[in-house]
């Protein structure tokens, strides 16, 4: 599998990332009408090397944000449908013995791709589930007692049909925080729909993209993202959001600190808010010219994040830290 490097590419300043990151955006808007926020999102997810979990009805686009946003950074893109009969080596891929060199050989499975849908995942049995996020965590899976890295950049959509429940498994609170951001697509407006049947009259818009980035600048907005400035005030806005339940009583349970400190450096809130920054630009009136994540744009993003961090008590089901009941406002920013 050939890796994807940086090699000959220059390294690039916030502004730079903002503006390959505003490119995504509009190629993937061409598709996806009207849903700005959710593309953002979806952008956010991939530069932070997170993955994203798409809760919402069948219909509204979900498998075409992922291949927009596959062919919008010139990625491998591969689908996966999960049916409760499935096994693991359907998703992973097979060794097989191959007679004509009297050795084994391994043929890869749909997983070994750069960017993943993974559609109704909650479909699929527990055995299964943990083979896709056994790659998704530590970005390698093993087949016959065989490593395989998987491919730079890793990105993987899963969905789930909120419509029926019946033959599914549920993914537990554990699994949950595989992923970085759990979001919803939502149903187009008027306006929207007619523009969607205007688009689609002839061909699918899908067919008349093309790609603004490659794989070499996605790693190139990766190594940025970790790169931009957050304020110690943000990190503590962040912590109180996600508290132990014995601090915070909004919580019937929350994750260990080795969870939130997933990435070594900054949690992974910090990672989504800091790479928020580059699809929504935002300067510090303290520093100027300084790219700053502030308590504006961080309580979006952190609705989405909070959902699959920790188990919110039905008081506190739709976060929103800008209430006044929320423990956080003394954390408010300028």
């Amino acid at each position: 599998m050939t890796d994807i490097t940086t090699k000959g590419k220059a390294e690039i300043d916030v502004a730079g990332a903002r503006e390959l990151a505003r490119r995504i955006i509009e190629n993937v808007e061409k598709v996806m009408v009207g849903k700005t926020e959710t593309i953002r999102l979806a952008v956010i997810a991939l530069i932070s090397q997170g993955h994203l979990l798409i809760e919402d009805a069948p219909g509204l686009g979900k498998t075409m944000l992922a291949r927009s946003l596959a062919r919008s950074i010139n990625c491998s893109f591969k689908r996966i449908q999960f049916t409760p009969d499935m096994l693991p080596g359907d998703v992973t891929g097979v060794t097989i013995f191959n007679q004509k060199v009297n050795e084994f050989e391994f043929h890869p499975g749909p997983l070994l791709a750069q960017v993943v849908l993974a559609d109704e995942i909650n479909r699929a049995t527990p055995k299964v589930q943990s083979a896709l996020l056994e790659a998704m965590e530590e970005k390698q899976l093993t087949v016959d007692g065989v490593t395989h890295r998987m491919p730079v950049p890793f990105h993987v959509l899963a969905t789930q049909n909120p419509v029926e429940y019946e033959g599914t498994f549920p993914l537990p609170e554990a699994q949950l925080d595989r992923f970085m951001l759990r979001i919803d697509i939502g149903y187009p407006s008027l306006e929207q729909e007619i523009a969607i049947m205007e688009n689609q009259q002839y061909v699918h818009p899908i067919e008349s993209i093309s790609p603004v980035v490659d794989a070499a600048d996605v790693l190139l907005l990766q190594d940025t993202v970790k790169k931009v400035y957050v304020d110690n005030l943000v990190k503590q806005y962040i912590v109180a959001l996600v508290r132990p339940p014995g601090t915070i009583p909004r919580y019937t349970w929350a994750p260990p600190p080795a969870a939130r400190w997933r990435f070594s450096a900054p949690p992974r809130p910090v990672r989504c808010s800091t790479a928020s920054t580059l699809s929504s630009p935002m300067t510090s009136r303290r520093w100027p010219g300084r790219p700053w994540p502030t308590g504006r744009c961080f309580p979006r993003r952190a609705s989405h994040t909070a959902r699959t961090a920790a188990r919110l008590s039905p008081r506190y089901s739709k976060l929103s830290p800008s209430r006044a009941s929320c423990p956080v406002n003394k954390f408010r920013l300028p």
